[in-house]
């Protein structure tokens, strides 16, 4: 994974992309997940959805670094 980006002549962090798409897939799986009411099972909503982000954050991250 490179270290930075060139973005229109702008240099961005490498990991900008992977944040961006997860954040994306965070989205739609929180839309899911609250669509089926899974919510209603955990100990605390908000502390769960930024365990969910972080988990996704960090699994893409760590399967793309080389």
């Amino acid at each position: 994974m490179p270290g930075q980006i060139d973005v229109f002549s702008l240099l961005v962090p490498g990991l900008l992309p992977i944040l961006a798409g997860c954040a994306l897939l965070f989205v739609v799986l929180d839309l899911l997940l609250a669509r089926l009411g899974l919510y209603r099972y955990t100990w605390h909503p908000s502390l769960f959805r930024v365990a969910l982000f972080t988990a996704l954050f960090s699994g893409a991250s760590l399967l793309l670094w080389q």
